[in-house]
């Protein structure tokens, strides 16, 4: 029976290997967002900070997406396209947002509620929960459906709690380096202290360069989600655009074709939470303007 167990448990693990390479893209984008969610933290707070979002990335994973995965995977596989839309969709409004505040569009939040810790952790979750759910679907569609419904739970598992150490372990890493800079600098050797010292100037523009990739990776992925699963549910326009261009570059090479793609669906988040933040900010604007504090400021003195 050990020797029974023990091909089982290599099953899944080769299962899970295999599925985990297809993800490998989510992936690198969900540590590369991750890591602006803690930005601007006391050092103190930073490690609590990361724990906390991936406690809240295996509970996303354990108790919602696998679960909610399977159900629908047997019962109403027709479903899955369109959470895959609605999630693609605010991933590209959070992309287009963080655009528009580069050139100077200020939202409306304080600095004090957009470095709150309760509000910086449930919004790194509420991404999280997104991108895991890519991850997820993909795992389970590269999974061999004879596999059974243990084998693939397992795999499934195997998968979520490997790619959630993963991930977060960078994250814990890329957050606390400054730190690693700062203890260097307090070495004997003074070429360990210049080390430490470059270490630590460096940071912020390698911080403000994970901005931009999680930036893009939102709209990339958002937009890939979107164009992908349109094409599954009603409209086939963005990805027939997207295919007969990748079609037409493909003996330029796969990295041609991967950068191409990437592009075009950043491109397309990109304008797609442009449109959503546009429409937001108008609906905001015009609440705002009804709300009664704000109107009986508006509302002129009465003449003595």
């Amino acid at each position: 029976m050990s020797v029974g167990l023990l091909a089982v448990v290599d099953d899944i693990l080769t299962a899970a290997l295999k599925a985990s390479a297809k993800t490998a893209g989510v992936v690198i984008d969900d540590a590369a967002v991750t890591p602006q969610y803690v930005q601007g933290l006391s050092p103190a707070r930073e490690l609590h900070v990361v724990w906390r979002i991936a406690l809240g990335s295996l509970f996303n994973k354990f108790v919602i997406i696998i679960p909610l995965a399977l159900l629908l995977s047997a019962f109403a596989p027709w479903v899955l396209p369109w959470l895959l839309i609605l999630g693609g969709t605010y991933l590209c409004f959070e992309g287009a947002e963080k655009v528009t505040e580069w050139f100077g569009a200020h939202h409306a939040i304080d600095e004090a509620e957009s470095r709150d810790e309760r509000k910086l952790i449930f919004g790194a979750i509420r991404t999280d929960l997104i991108l895991s759910t890519e991850i997820m679907l993909i795992a389970l569609a590269s999974l061999d459906p004879d596999f059974g419904i243990w084998m693939t739970l397992g795999a499934l598992v195997v998968i979520g709690l490997g790619m959630t150490v993963l991930v977060y372990g960078a994250v814990a890493l890329l957050v606390k380096i400054d730190d690693i800079g700062l203890s260097l600098m307090k070495n004997p050797a003074r070429r360990v202290r210049r080390t430490g010292a470059r270490i630590v100037a460096s940071m912020p523009a390698a911080f403000r360069m994970i901005g931009i990739i999680g930036t893009v990776a939102m709209l990339w992925v958002g937009g890939h989600l979107v164009i992908v699963n349109l094409a599954e549910t009603f409209w086939h326009g963005p990805y027939d655009v997207l295919h007969a261009v990748t079609n037409a570059i493909v003996a330029a090479g796969p990295i041609v074709v991967w950068v191409t793609d990437t592009a075009m669906s950043a491109v397309f988040g990109l304008i797609l939470g442009l449109i959503i933040v546009g429409i937001v900010f108008k609906i905001s604007g015009l609440l705002k303007r009804n709300r009664p504090d704000v109107v009986a400021e508006e509302r002129p003195a009465p003449r003595v």
